[in-house]
């Protein structure tokens, strides 16, 4: 059996691919465009027949259909993932997140892929009413990252019912080590320098899962016999901004301050997930503390980019 991870170089695909080999699951192709992803995140597997990584874009055809040949299961977490770098460069995320997550979808159907995995985000909810926010929540984002995994899975439905067995995960703000560019690391970064922590607005509230179970939720979505609708997947538990500052200066005994700025209009105020459904379809308990592996990436200096 051959699996195809899109972003399998990336912070969530490179671990993903660890766990797939680790457990002798499958051969792996990655399919990657190292623009954000790092070779070095697969170096521990560079001599392992069971991995083939290709650099290429999902956004090329051509190289997607290579990748899906002979392929059986395609995890898709290709993309431009950055809520406020969408909004920078709003070709390159709509071209990635929606035209290459169709090439995507469209090369499976044409390779006979058995099923596809699409990781799609929280953001696609924008400010929800009321929290928990379970999975019949409509769509109603408010930035154009969340605009374009709400379209990635309006495609989805439309090749779902083409035959492709696609199933949906909707991440919430997962951390761990080797991400980059997301608040977690640029805050332990700044307090090993004990810089002030930049907090904009300061009314935020997260769902923060650890890595670890965000990969258990893609591998059991792609082993289970069906899936019906959506899922997401999260800790259940809200984290108020100001006081994941805190416990990021707590836990690296910074002398770090938090500096307020101005709210940014495009980032979702608050968000807790509804994971009801995680636990009975795919079988996974979040962390009763969603924070409980923040020593794990102050201990592997991960803010200033190990793992």
């Amino acid at each position: 059996m051959r699996w195809l991870v899109t972003g399998g170089a990336g912070f969530i695909g490179s671990h993903l691919v660890d766990a797939i080999i680790a457990r002798g699951l499958a051969e792996v192709t990655v399919l990657d465009s190292l623009s954000r992803g790092r070779r070095e995140h697969l170096a521990r597997h560079a001599a392992n027949p069971l991995l083939r990584i290709i650099e290429g874009d999902i956004r090329d055809a051509d190289a997607v259909g290579r990748a899906c040949e002979g392929v059986e299961v395609v995890i898709h977490l290709a993309a431009r993932s950055n809520v406020m770098g969408s909004e920078v460069d709003v070709a390159a995320a709509c071209e990635t997140n929606v035209g290459g997550s169709v090439n995507v979808l469209d090369a499976a159907l044409r390779a006979g892929v058995g099923r596809l995995v699409f990781s799609s985000s929280r953001e696609v909810y924008g400010d929800p009413a009321s929290l928990p926010v379970a999975e019949e929540t409509p769509f109603a984002p408010k930035n154009l990252y969340g605009a374009s995994k709400a379209a990635g899975e309006t495609y989805c439905g439309v090749y779902r019912r083409r035959g492709l067995d696609v199933r949906v995960l909707r991440l919430s703000n997962v951390y761990g080590l080797r991400d980059s560019e997301r608040v977690i690391p640029l805050w332990l970064a700044r307090a090993a320098l004990a810089q002030p922590l930049e907090v904009f607005g300061g009314q935020q509230v997260l769902d923060l899962i650890w890595i670890d179970f965000v990969v258990e939720a893609l591998l059991r979505a792609a082993a289970v016999e069906s899936l019906a609708g959506p899922i997401n997947v999260g800790s259940g538990k809200g984290v108020p901004i100001l006081a994941l500052a805190e416990q990021v200066i707590a836990a690296t005994g910074s002398s770090s301050t938090t500096h307020l700025q101005p709210a940014r209009e495009q980032e979702v105020l608050g968000y807790v997930a509804d994971v009801a459904r995680m636990r009975r379809d795919l079988g996974i308990e979040p962390p009763p503390e969603p924070l409980a592996y923040l020593a794990t990436m102050v201990a592997a200096g991960a803010g200033a980019g190990a793992g």
